[in-house]
């Protein structure tokens, strides 16, 4: 019987070598290896994510842990210099001639205690539409990047940027600032556009898919340049059309008549287009049409485009398919012509307003999964970095399945060679399901477990960034000690 060769590791080089490109972010040479190995136990610690379990999965609780709590309490990271390097990672994979693409929202960290800081009564998305219910949570403004969307549809959103946007009747220590969720998520663009013009993209554009809060008109009227917003708005916006020039003396008008709001678009018979869109590997069928130039109170300066997308709701094959209705505005662009029109054709348009969903998938695996939220930090500056800590290590290992497999399809025997990046080496789980038509988190981490788990001697140039012990000490993460790590007391 021919013996199976050990597939050589793809994930653990690009982790490493991102490891490696955030070094500038770090003020001392110990303080990054020693995150940077807490960072590998991040990755093999079972249940609870805190920072204890994640010192004994690496076989360290019985030495001292003052030094790696002093990590999150004494900050010896810059936060910026994290996003700005992961940035100047991505831009690898976008070309300068096309737009970069992110998505914008909030999101809530659920805690339990009334005296943790950063922590307010907010509304609990999990309770039901007709009777909203509160929860105590942390807030926070997140920007991912979104990779460029396969012919199939498929993308992903990588975290650069999570702030906090903690409302004012929030716990705040000392050194704490209250914000709304849109100033965060303003101030994150603004960040955005600094970073791209500082890196040689300054002639790139960057649209930013948004949900519907972030489409007020503080937001319009303090957009950066060559800063493009596509985000949702209510069926019943108040809209305006742009004002006339007038004859008469005075001061010109800024607002012109009152236009048919969103929802009423829905009545007109004529003037729909038909699209079909590859969204996740179906084509979804999609009814639209195009209404504008228009404003919205406030913000007079910046003209706005309505794009309505009709609902669905048909029985085929036995099965009732229904979506709601959606609107969207998108910022205008100036034309040679001195009018008004639309930045890029409304398909791409709404074929990247569908990816928005990417980033509430990697809400969903962060805090289910990842464990965001599960240290119980009293430290202001400990509450607010150990979760962005967490957030950072899940981008680079996503950013490195991203660049070891691509996005290809998943399901692939163990054991079978594959080339990278074509797919996933990790196998189903079992026999009912044949795996999707992308790789997901799950095998992502697993793959990376089995990864670390077979390397018994890291080179020499690998065991100088995650080591704790001498030049001749040896780093292999046990299973013995993630299993004990996965103890809760």
């Amino acid at each position: 019987m021919p013996q199976l060769t050990k597939p050589e590791p793809v994930l653990l080089p690009q982790f490493l070598a991102l490891l490696a490109a955030h070094r500038a972010a770090f003020r001392q040479e110990r303080a990054y290896r020693r995150l940077a190995v807490l960072a590998i136990g991040l990755l093999c610690a079972f249940s609870r994510h805190t920072l204890t379990q994640v010192l004994v999965a690496l076989g360290l609780g019985d030495q001292d842990w003052s030094a790696a709590y002093r990590l999150f309490s004494v900050p010896r990271v810059d936060v910026d210099q994290l996003g700005r390097s992961l940035l100047r990672q991505t831009l690898v994979h976008v070309p300068p001639e096309q737009p970069y693409l992110v998505a914008l929202d909030g999101v809530q960290v659920p805690r339990r205690s009334r005296r943790m800081p950063g922590t307010s009564w907010l509304h609990d998305p999990h309770s039901p539409p007709f009777r909203r219910g509160i929860h105590r949570a942390q807030r926070y403004s997140h920007l991912a990047w979104l990779t460029p969307p396969t012919l199939a549809g498929f993308a992903r959103a990588i975290p650069l940027r999570w702030v906090a946007a903690f409302p004012a009747k929030a716990v705040l220590r000392a050194g704490m600032v209250a914000a709304k969720e849109w100033e965060a998520g303003l101030a994150s663009l603004c960040w955005l556009r600094t970073e791209l013009d500082a890196a040689g993209r300054a002639a790139q554009a960057v649209l930013a898919v948004a949900d519907g809060l972030y489409s007020n008109q503080h937001v319009w009227r303090q957009l950066p340049a060559h800063v493009t917003l596509l985000a949702r708005c209510a069926r019943n916006r108040a809209l305006y059309g742009l004002p006339a020039r007038a004859a008469v003396r005075g001061r010109p008008r800024k607002y012109g008549e009152r236009a048919l709001t969103p929802g009423a678009w829905l009545g007109e018979r004529r003037g729909w287009q038909r699209v079909r869109l590859a969204v996740r590997g179906r084509q979804v069928p999609c009814i639209y049409r195009v209404e504008g130039p228009y404003l919205v109170h406030g913000a007079p300066d910046q003209p706005l485009y309505l794009l309505v997308v009709r609902g669905l709701d048909r029985v085929r094959r036995g099965r009732r398919r229904q979506r709601q209705p959606a609107f969207w505005l998108v910022s205008a662009v100036k034309q040679a012509d001195g009018g008004w029109g639309l930045p890029y054709p409304a398909e791409p348009l709404l074929a990247w307003a569908w990816q928005r969903w990417e980033i509430e998938v990697t809400h969903r695996e962060l805090k289910c999964g990842f464990g965001v939220g599960e240290s119980q930090c009293w430290n202001p500056t400990a509450t607010v970095l150990s979760v962005q800590w967490r957030v950072w290590v899940w981008s680079l290992l996503v950013l490195s399945g991203y660049r070891a497999w691509g996005m290809g399809r998943a399901p692939q025997a163990a054991g079978e060679a594959t080339e990278a990046p074509t797919g996933c080496p990790v196998a189903p789980l079992g026999r009912w399901w044949a795996g999707g038509e992308r790789w997901s988190f799950g095998q992502l981490w697993q793959a990376m477990r089995q990864e670390l788990w077979e390397v018994h001697e890291f080179p020499q140039e690998v065991r100088r960034i995650v080591e704790y012990g001498g030049e001749n000490a040896l780093w292999a993460p046990a299973v013995e000690a993630a299993v004990l790590g996965a103890r809760r007391g």
